[in-house]
């Protein structure tokens, strides 16, 4: 079975001893918050402990953890169980499928089957943690977990994983580092692609090809958000996606889209303008620019979380503006709908020590009634301070529109 798991270690890219590292470690938080089995259904953190990557999370399926198992036990979806035993280092008989009849079934729920199964092991009496804040965790889940195991004592563990996967290993950094090249070109995609006449859907069309692509040495991956390009004065709105608006001169746009390798993002944003940017524009950027540099200077391992905030803060403070939402968060792994591993923020009352290798989205935008400016940027914090992702321009980007001047000689 060992040689199984090393024969597929290839295809995942991290060795089996770091798959393990890892299952200790979560199993060290389950004893340390005073749980027996944990039940795992946020994806990004499935793929954490096992390198199960497959789009079958729109279905019921867990991943579950005992403090006296070494390997985690998968349960989901019938068709989707090849998939686990090709791609990850779990054995079949950490392997269990139920019938496609639970699927989307209003007489029986897939939470049920795995209820059933926690019993049949011996673990239905226990303390149990589960994300109950996962995006795929339902409320009805909740309820008939609580129906099918009435002797447990369930805990909140939402976040259990993710703060296990704060600090990243050194394949962790070169894999965002590598989603960081393919980021870079994936917003020359877009720079290269705004021009008055373009619509608006075929710019994020060019984006998520680049990002797809990736470079001529890797290719890159689909990211858990989709190209965010408000132009005008939506951009005071950041999350929104695109139209089929066709661009004109004097428009301005704010770009935020992520680059993937092996699911790790490095997100990036910027703001162009479609010829020269307006005034207030140059100025809100100039602002940003400064905030950003002073708080990139300020960083250091020991520093908490809240404290990158004061900085940014008190440097815009000085011009007269202000933010209201939080500075930045960690990320890296992740699977839709959002690439935060929502846990540390850059924000009033975070206490979190900041460590070497966390890794955060540094986003520093500013949003009023009417407009808006975003330039962010992906960061490692490291032994010294901090190390950007990318290296990609922070300029406001204003790009030139070419008028053809027709030909006097011609009629």
């Amino acid at each position: 079975m060992e040689n199984q798991q090393e024969k597929r270690r290839v295809e995942h890219l991290f060795p089996l001893s770091e798959y393990k590292q890892r299952l200790e470690k979560v199993k060290s938080r389950m004893v340390d918050v005073g749980i027996d089995v944990l039940l795992i259904s946020n994806p990004s953190n499935m793929y954490y402990v096992s390198h199960y990557a497959a789009w079958s999370f729109y279905v019921h399926q867990m991943m579950i953890v005992t403090l006296d198992d070494d390997q985690p036990l998968w349960i989901g979806r019938q068709m989707d169980a090849g998939g686990v035993a090709k791609t990850t280092w779990l054995d079949e008989q950490h392997i269990i499928a139920y019938p496609d009849y639970y699927v989307q079934s209003t007489e029986r729920h897939p939470i049920d089957f795995i209820a059933n199964i926690l019993t049949e092991i011996g673990q239905g009496s226990r303390v149990i943690g589960v994300e109950m804040d996962a995006h795929y965790f339902t409320a009805l889940s909740y309820e008939r977990l609580k129906h099918g195991l009435p002797n447990a004592k369930l805990k909140d563990t939402s976040s259990l994983v993710n703060g296990v996967r704060l600090i990243k290993s050194e394949q962790e950094i070169v894999y965002m580092k590598k989603a960081a090249k393919i980021v870079e070109k994936a917003m020359k995609a877009a720079y290269e692609a705004v021009a008055p006449g373009v619509r608006e859907c075929d710019v994020a069309a060019a984006i998520s090809h680049a990002q797809v692509q990736g470079t001529a040495e890797f290719g890159g991956d689909y990211p858990s958000i989709v190209p965010m390009l408000p132009t005008n004065e939506k951009t005071a709105c950041p999350h929104l996606t695109w139209t089929e608006r066709r661009y004109v001169e004097g428009d301005f746009l704010t770009i935020e889209i992520a680059g993937v390798y092996q699911r790790y993002h490095t997100p990036m944003a910027r703001t162009m303008a479609v010829g020269r940017a307006p005034q207030h524009v140059k100025e809100m950027a100039a602002v940003v620019q400064e905030g950003i540099a002073t708080t990139l200077a300020a960083i250091k391992p020991g520093m908490l979380a809240e404290e990158v905030e004061q900085v940014w803060r008190q440097t815009i403070g000085k011009y007269g503006f202000h933010k209201s939402s939080r500075l930045g968060y960690s990320v890296g792994l992740s699977f839709p709908p959002d690439w935060g591993e929502h846990t540390v923020s850059f924000r009033p009352g975070d206490q979190t020590v900041l460590q070497p290798n966390m890794t955060f989205h540094l986003m520093p935008g500013l949003w009023y009634d009417d407009y808006g400016v975003e330039i962010t940027e992906t960061i490692r914090i490291t032994n010294r301070g901090v190390e950007t992702m990318t290296a990609f321009p922070r300029d406001l980007y204003e790009k030139p529109v070419i008028s053809i001047i027709p030909d006097e000689h011609t009629s």
